[in-house]
């Protein structure tokens, strides 16, 4: 007797792929709501910029290479918006050279907060119309990573307040009245808010939510507890996030003022975020007026939080970016100073190669975070590309400060005082912030794989399971049978690839060593299509099961995409050093992909730029001042 499969209306692809691969009614269940919240999340752009339409998706699974989807326009702020963002850096500058940034428990002053508020620095990213500036975000993530250079927290929590905190779900998902109650004041900063999402059993899996919201009169009554929220401090505005009917929902929430009987502050220790307040929340019959639950035209609060998590994650990558710069700038006086049987280690190849691997990290984060603000800017969704520049940033970030600072530094990287053993909680917990690497890996390879999985394998899965067959044999003429019809889609598919081959990308102009790696890239991702259209089709059902196998893949997509980014965004600047990077990472990335060894060009190359680094041709290090070398000794 054949299995059969019940039908469910709405029923996702991923969730009836779990049901038909033997997984538990529950797994399929949280998964297909998350899936859903992602499909949701797809109807609020149009079809041009939902993630079938994004220019990762397209690189893999289109005829055509869309070069042009590569090619990031600055959008310039405006006079009034450009002198907001001058004056917040020279407030911040002028305080850190006082030593007023910081409070005698090491937090960010409440005066600095203000001043900034004074100057307009909270609304940024809020509409003229609620008191902020509107800046475009290509010039706020760009802002971002020049706030880095000066101080990673202050630039941190600008992301926090307007990127994923209580900003972005009302711009987007609040009714007029909401945003006329709120806007202007997390505009002004009289309110600064934040984003409580995370519990103590739900991260990475967004529905294992506790917190419960449950309607009583006028308000909502809040049970439950929020963990590792930053800016959680009494007198915020958060978007809380919380089961309402059983289902997950956004409460936009005034903290009260001082801890009380229904609210209090969650203490523990927490080495990374040290200058912030990174707190639990717990709720206890606690009210909220009703009319403060946003209510998207489609979805529910997985839908709001999946929404604002990609402009944060743009804004990591920003933030690496100029945390690396400060590291390369404090790495190079250093280097100029320790000698080694008679010379200064900046003359070493060794170190020459570690300052431009440095330089080339820099430059693909910038590359990816004016790609990936741009694209946001444009309207499109940005999913996948964002996921790529949260990775790499972080990624890229751990790297520097561990093989290349680090090992620089050698035994004095800590000593007390010293960058390094200061700050290397904050430089390695981006790995974690806005979603896991590997397991954002994995989201980016779901996101991948949706429409050709739809498309090609559904009904063959469905087919497969309904006629019972396990091991499915098409050389078996009963199976054939069975499942030919079925199967006879994917093959056609399968065949005009083969038959139309890839098509060469329009590159136009570009340094000849950039286009040489673009092309690679561009070629390899459209040969990428075969290889995961084999693994769906060798796995089928199990294909959930491989994770390993999807990491592995989704990295390689990942770091083509990396370097076709970079090669577009570098060709476009008028650096030659800038070139030079783009060209050294580019190499690393390459002989990643291939398993290649390294040349002497380009021990060559990263070596040059290394000693063209240590001279100074870096401008865009210009400015950043070193730190003072520890313990100094007569030369």
């Amino acid at each position: 007797m054949s299995a059969q499969v019940p039908e469910t209306e709405n029923e996702t692809f991923v969730e009836t792929a779990l049901k038909l691969g033997g997984k538990s009614d529950e797994e399929a269940r949280t998964t297909g709501a998350v899936d859903r919240a992602d499909e949701q999340v797809e109807d609020l752009f149009a079809p041009k910029y939902q993630t079938s339409g994004s220019p990762a998706h397209r690189s893999v699974w289109d005829g055509e290479f869309p070069v042009d989807l590569y090619r990031p326009k600055q959008r310039e702020a405006s006079p009034a918006a450009q002198k907001i963002m001058n004056d917040s850096l020279e407030i911040v500058k002028r305080r850190k050279a006082d030593n007023q940034l910081f409070d005698e428990n090491k937090k960010l002053t409440e005066e600095t907060l203000n001043e900034l508020a004074q100057v307009g620095y909270w609304g940024l990213l809020v509409d003229e119309q609620y008191g902020g500036c509107g800046v475009p975000f290509t010039a706020f993530a760009r802002f971002l990573t020049q706030m880095s250079t000066i101080d990673a927290t202050i630039s941190g929590l600008a992301s926090v307040h307007g990127c994923i905190g209580a900003v972005d779900p009302l711009r987007g998902f609040g009714n007029a009245q909401q945003k006329e109650e709120y806007l202007p004041k997390l505009a002004s900063g009289e309110r600064l808010s934040a984003f409580a999402l995370t519990e103590p059993g739900a991260g990475s899996d967004l529905t294992a939510l506790k917190t419960k919201a449950v309607l009583d009169g006028d308000d909502y009554i809040v049970n439950g507890e929020k963990l590792f929220i930053t800016n959680a401090v009494p007198g915020r505005t958060v978007g809380l996030v919380c089961l309402v009917d059983e289902k997950p929902a956004v409460l936009i929430t005034d903290l009260p003022n001082t801890e009380d009987e229904h609210f209090q502050i969650v203490h523990y220790g927490l080495y990374a975020l040290k200058h912030s307040h990174n707190k639990g929340l717990r709720f206890k019959d606690f009210r909220v007026p009703k009319e403060n639950l946003l209510k998207p035209a489609r979805g529910d609060g997985l839908t709001i939080a999946y929404h604002g998590l990609n402009r944060g994650r743009v804004a990591l990558c920003a933030g690496a970016a100029g945390s690396m710069r400060v590291m390369l700038a404090d790495m190079l006086p250093w280097a100029r100073y320790r000698k080694t049987y008679g010379q200064s280690i900046d003359g070493r190849e060794l170190i020459q190669r570690r300052i431009g691997r440095l330089a080339g990290l820099i430059v693909a984060c910038d590359a990816l975070t004016d790609w990936c603000a741009w694209l946001l800017d444009e309207g499109y969704r940005g999913e996948m590309e964002c996921i790529i520049a949260k990775i790499f940033g972080s990624e890229s970030q751990k790297e520097a400060a561990i093989e290349l600072y680090m090992k620089t530094h050698g035994g004095r990287a800590f000593l007390h005082g010293h960058m390094l053993g200061d700050h290397i909680h904050e430089y390695l917990a981006p790995c974690i912030y806005e979603g896991e690497g590997e397991i954002l890996g994995l989201g980016f390879f779901k996101s991948l794989i949706k429409e050709h999985g739809k498309e090609y394998f559904e009904p063959f899965a469905k087919t497969l399971v309904a006629s019972g067959i396990r091991n499915p044999n098409m050389a078996n003429p009963a199976h054939m049978l069975k499942l030919a019809p079925a199967a006879m889609p994917m093959m056609k598919w399968w065949a005009g690839q083969k038959v139309s081959g890839a098509q060469k990308p329009q590159l136009g102009s570009l340094p000849p060593a950039l286009a040489d790696h673009a092309r690679f890239a561009a070629g390899a991702l459209q040969k990428c299509r075969f290889e995961i259209n084999g693994l769906m089709v060798k796995h089928q059902l199990k294909f959930a099961d491989r994770q390993c196998a999807m990491a592995d893949v989704s990295k390689r997509v990942q770091d083509m995409i990396v370097i076709f980014a970079t090669c577009m965004w570098a060709s476009q600047q008028d650096d030659p050093i800038v070139h030079a990077a783009a060209e050294v990472v580019c190499n690393d990335l390459k002989r990643g992909l291939t398993g290649s060894r390294p040349t002497d060009a380009e021990f060559r190359a990263a070596t040059k730029l290394g000693k063209q680094i240590a001279n100074g041709e870096f401008e865009s290090i210009a400015g950043i001042e070193p730190a003072e070398i520890l313990m100094p000794y007569e030369q």
